[in-house]
Parts: structure tokens; sequence; C-alpha cells
């Protein structure tokens, strides 16, 4: 989780991330589908409950990285980041920035994108008034994901 450019987990050596420390306790494997012991107890039930940010892809985008390959998978993130960006910064009427995150996590990139140009292509869209071009917005995300049964909001630990 990204807050502007900075991760406030692992970043600058600040080992607060499960991961991170994990890592670290392995030789500084970079990810976790290159450790000996993965799967290992810590993904049994790590797509069950989310905390601030959600859990339910990390399972299958492992497996996704280790099946295209770090880099193709890297730059399908990349993007995905730029889509989050363009997102908050042109739709995000204060409500919105946990809907978009979810959004972009969860769903694949083509969909994304697929979400994004239906947004583009609406030609009255700049004539409404911002909170609801944030509202069409949200609406055309929410729509993809119903076509999946995917659920735009975290799932909380009861």
């Amino acid at each position: 989780m990204l807050l502007g450019e900075y991760c406030g987990g692992c970043g600058n050596g600040n080992q607060s991330c499960k991961i991170a420390k994990c890592s670290f306790e392995h030789g500084m494997i970079e990810y976790c589908h290159e450790c000996k012991q993965y799967p290992c107890e810590k993904y049994q039930h790590i797509d069950e409950y989310d905390s601030f940010i959600t859990h339910r892809r990390r399972k299958a985008d492992l497996e996704k990285a280790q099946s295209i390959g770090i880099e193709q998978y890297n730059l399908e993130q990349q993007k995905k980041r730029l889509i989050l960006s363009h997102l908050l910064s042109n739709y995000n009427d204060g409500r919105r920035k946990n809907f978009f995150c979810v959004a972009v996590n969860l769903l694949e990139l083509s969909e994304l994108q697929e979400a994004m140009r239906q947004i583009q292509s609406n030609k009255e869209l700049s004539a409404l008034p911002f909170k609801a071009q944030c509202s069409y917005a949200a609406e055309v995300f929410q729509r993809i994901a119903d076509r999946r049964n995917i659920k735009l909001k975290l799932i909380k630990k009861k």
C-alpha cells in the first residue's frame, strides 16, 4: 500500500510488514513463491479476510507472477497503478478511495481497461457535477465486478 510514493510497511528499513520480515528471515527472498517453504502456514487462510487493503488475490497474484514471469506481472501492476492514480485524481469525491483501490486490486487489467474506456467514452460525463461523475465511474466498475460476482468492499473478520 503506497501512501503518496511511500510504502509505510517495509520502506526505508522499517520492518513492520510481516511479509518483509519473513523475506529477511529467509535470505532476502523477493517474492514468496521463490521460497522453498511456499506455500507455508501463512497462506492457509490468507484470502479469507482483509485488513486495510484487500488480501483476496494474494495467492492468485503469486501464482500469476510465477506463471507469466515477474517482469510481465510487474508490467501489469504498473498499468493498474496508473489506472488507480487516474481514478483517484479524477473520480475520488472523498468517499471512493477505498472502493477504487479494491476494484483495481480485484479486477483483471483487461476489465479495468474496459471500465476506463466506458468512462472516457461517455461524452456527457464532463457536463455532470463532480460527485455525479464519481458515482458514474464507481457504477461502471461495480457493473463489471457484478458480472464475476466480485464484491468491491473489504471482508472484515467477524
